[in-house]
């Protein structure tokens, strides 16, 4: 059965489906009722193909209803929307398909097919953005995962800083208005919060760390 509130996409799909020579369109109709009313009329059907976006009765409400009266009943989703939402609330409400309305038709053949032979099936595109999505999301961890987790004080990296401008612990004493055992105890510090072997590395590390530029 098809349920599409637009009759030209809905004449459309209509022929295709029929024209397949193990498809047959039983019933076409505008929206969820009156699928339901049909269901309840005793009309015998293997699966629905249904848009979500309809007038008195959407396509998540008509699923909800067919997988609680009609559980036999292979239920799938053809609509423009796409995103994330749509897709897992489709299938939270029992859907066994989805596929957007540009799905190529050797696809929503193969789709449709497969459903009622029993799998579920997530067309191509929404496949590609979950994907995406995924590695998206991955990346970010590993930027995440890859930020240096070392705090330094303020003085700390101004005695970096300085190291790296190739000044001695003397004359950072001098710039800072510090004792020279302070200065050689932060820049102990830095060695070792850096798992750095001597300054010659601290720098180095510091650079590609992003630490000094």
């Amino acid at each position: 059965m098809l349920v599409e509130d637009h009759s030209v996409v809905r004449n459309g799909i209509k022929l295709l489906l029929n024209s397949q020579e193990n498809f047959e369109v039983v019933a076409d109709v505008g929206n969820g009722k009156e699928a339901l009313d049909l269901l309840y009329a005793g009309l015998d059907c293997d699966a629905i193909l249904t848009d979500l976006n309809m007038e008195v009765m959407d396509g998540l409400q008509l699923i909800e209803e067919v997988s609680l009266k009609f559980p036999e009943i292979k239920k799938i989703v053809l609509t423009m929307l796409n995103c994330d939402q749509h897709v897992a609330k489709a299938f939270e409400s029992g859907v066994d398909g989805y596929l957007v309305k540009n799905v190529a038709t050797d696809e929503m053949i193969f789709s449709i097919n497969h459903i009622v032979a029993g799998g579920k099936y997530i067309c191509e595109e929404i496949s590609l953005i979950f994907v995406k999505k995924l590695i998206e999301k991955n990346k970010a961890i590993e930027q995440e995962e890859g930020k240096l987790n070392i705090e330094l004080s303020a003085r700390e990296v101004e005695v970096l800083e300085l190291l790296g401008e190739g000044y001695t612990n003397l004359e950072i004493s001098k710039k800072l208005f510090l004792s020279k055992r302070t200065v050689e105890g932060h820049r102990q510090n830095l060695i070792d919060k850096t798992g750095s072997k001597n300054t010659p590395a601290l720098i180095k590390f510091a650079v590609l760390n992003g630490l000094l530029k």
